[in-house]
């Protein structure tokens, strides 16, 4: 029968060569970083003059109630509800209001 080992003995842990480990760094920055770095330059390529300015918004946003709902503040949201009279509007969260104006935008057929 094989002995066992004395777990009071301490196991030899055998270094890895110096070159090896600047191998391993090497394709660490050749698969990680590199990629990243041609990432955010194709990203940032046409903004090198100024801020990005947002893509003009399609025809959904400016048929789709729900799209245009989403992106209105809750200020606007509170000023479309007193504009089509909705009670209560006042206490009311985001969720709630959009799902009353739903309602109210689908029941006049106003979209």
């Amino acid at each position: 029968m094989s002995e066992r080992p004395d777990p009071s003995e301490q196991r030899q842990l055998h270094p890895l060569p110096r070159g090896l480990v600047e191998l391993y760094g090497l394709i660490a920055v050749l698969v990680v970083l590199i990629p990243e770095w041609l990432a955010d330059g194709t990203l940032n390529l046409g903004q090198a003059n100024g801020p990005a300015s947002l893509p003009m918004r399609s025809r959904a946003w400016r048929t789709l109630p729900e799209l245009r709902l989403a992106a209105m503040t809750l200020a606007e949201l509170r000023q479309a509800a007193a504009e089509l009279r909705l009670y209560h509007y006042g206490s009311a969260t985001r969720d709630q209001l959009t799902t009353r104006l739903l309602r109210r935008l689908r029941r006049r057929d106003a979209l």
